[in-house]
């Protein structure tokens, strides 16, 4: 009997291993599974994010079907966890969760804790890996283990009194051990060492022919290793997915418990099942969201804003008492960007608007329906209410743009910028032809078309003069 007392790891030292490797053929899919998405992010990359939580020292993930397409999706997504250090190793073929973790043996150190995940199971959460991780201890294996009326699939966790002394899977299981209802995660916690030592020694004599992960539960009890098993109540944690069904159900899910979250923080969500965040969604005081509404990146609601139905917001920030209409569509750049969109307090979005990457809206800008905003800046009190473009503009305060008006920002090789100063007003139908500035509180008739810059307070008109001619035939047949 091996006395490990004298071994207890240093809690600090911890590295993660995330088996994602299968090739999920239940999702009928081309995409490797791990690479679907849940609220917006990898299932993957959920599970990385977590271990940045965890401040993990090393992320060690197994890939094997798909595993270029993995390793490179891994390596573009990983911002949030910016700074981790994530070694990929291969398992080619396929031979089961033991032979998986075998692969990430010779990348592993001897000291530490090593906490094996599922790719495919994204919503662990940091806190219940503390949890685990403070169970083990640096110096006993710990599993994460749950109950379900209905175990079928899970390998089943066999006691001798309150003693953890095997996992057994299911196809190996007798009648007697096929209705324990305490079953193993597919998550546990344990010294680095002495997993190495215990996967060097599994073998496939098993019904599926397979290197079982959970034969290292029978090496640490012959051994005389402590094995304990840390009990969560919380399914969702520990649900994974197989199939397009599975994804969809856990989906719901997670954005329930998000709405749930929101409304105990004091947000009005019209039908909280109507809701999907897929990135980070803060809000202020009295916000209240209306249904079908989407959120992506990052998104900050200020105090008593108002989201009306049916609207996308990505990377923006929404100032207070900002109403943002239904069906309006605001697409920000990367967030923390000058590319991201910012609303002033008080400005009415919408219905039917656009705001795309570079928006920046001062307060009580009024942009109405079917106006798209485009790398553009208006300050305090500007209005653009319907049918207009506005790209690689500077808009002055209380400009008042009007309806089918346009800047002509591209010259088919590069951009330029049209600058409208204070008070100016724009008629309807004009073409702004940059690069071009009108002059504080100018007036451009309507149906202009200016490619010069006009002084400031005058009247610009650019228009062909009206001609009518009598008795006019249109042509026939």
């Amino acid at each position: 009997m091996t006395d490990y007392s004298t071994n207890a790891t240093t809690p600090g030292a911890l590295d993660v291993v995330i088996m994602a490797a299968g090739k999920g053929t239940r999702m009928k899919s081309k995409l490797p599974k791990v690479l679907h998405r849940l609220a917006g992010r990898a299932l993957l990359q959920h599970v990385v994010d977590t271990a940045a939580e965890l401040a993990a020292r090393q992320v060690v993930v197994i890939s094997g079907h798909g595993a270029a397409e993995v390793e490179l999706a891994l390596k573009a997504g990983s911002s949030t966890a910016a700074g981790l250090a994530i070694d990929f190793v291969r398992q080619e073929p396929q031979l089961g969760t033991g032979h998986a973790v075998q692969q990430a043996v010779p990348v592993l150190r001897d000291d530490g804790i090593v906490v094996v995940l599922s790719g495919d199971v994204p919503l662990i959460r940091s806190d219940t890996l503390r949890q685990l991780i403070a169970a083990c201890g640096g110096n006993a294996l710990a599993l994460l283990t749950i109950e379900f009326a209905d175990p079928a699939g899970y390998g089943r966790i066999v006691r001798d009194g309150e003693a953890v002394r095997a996992i057994v899977e299911q196809k190996d299981a007798t009648p007697q051990q096929r209705a324990i209802t305490e079953v193993y995660s597919g998550i546990m916690a344990a010294p680095a060492r002495q997993l190495k030592a215990w996967l060097a020694r599994l073998d496939n004599r098993n019904a599926q022919g397979e290197y079982y992960l959970t034969d290292v539960v029978k090496f640490a009890v012959a051994e005389g290793m402590a094995v304990v098993a840390h009990r969560i109540s919380d399914a969702l944690q520990v649900a994974g997915v197989n199939s397009p069904l599975q994804l969809a159900e856990l989906e719901r899910a997670y954005q329930m418990r998000t709405a749930v979250q929101l409304m105990e923080q004091g947000v009005r969500l019209a039908d909280p099942a109507r809701l999907d965040v897929r990135g980070d969604l803060q809000c202020g005081q009295d916000v209240s969201i209306d249904v079908n509404c989407v959120f992506e990146g990052q998104v900050r609601l200020g105090d008593g804003v108002t989201i009306g139905a049916n609207c996308v917001i990505s990377n923006a920030t929404i100032g207070t008492a900002a109403v943002i209409h239904p069906f309006t569509h605001i697409e920000g750049g990367k967030a923390g960007s000058k590319d991201s969109v910012e609303v002033g307090a008080g400005a009415l979005i919408g219905p039917f608007a656009r705001l795309r990457p570079g928006a920046k809206l001062g307060e009580q800008v009024h942009i109405g329906n079917f106006v798209e905003v485009k790398n553009s800046t208006l300050a305090k009190g500007a209005k653009a209410n319907h049918l207009a473009y506005l790209g690689d503009a500077t808009v002055g305060e209380r400009v008042n743009y009007g309806a089918g008006s346009i800047t002509a920002n591209y010259d088919g090789a590069f951009k330029h910028r049209t600058v409208i100063e204070a008070d100016v007003h724009i008629g309807s139908n004009c073409v702004l032809v940059a690069p071009v500035t009108i002059g504080a509180g100018g007036t451009v008739g309507g149906g202009s078309t200016i490619t010069k810059d006009t002084p400031p307070g005058a009247l610009s008109v650019a228009r062909g003069k009206q001609v009518s001619i009598a008795d006019w035939k249109r042509p026939a047949k």
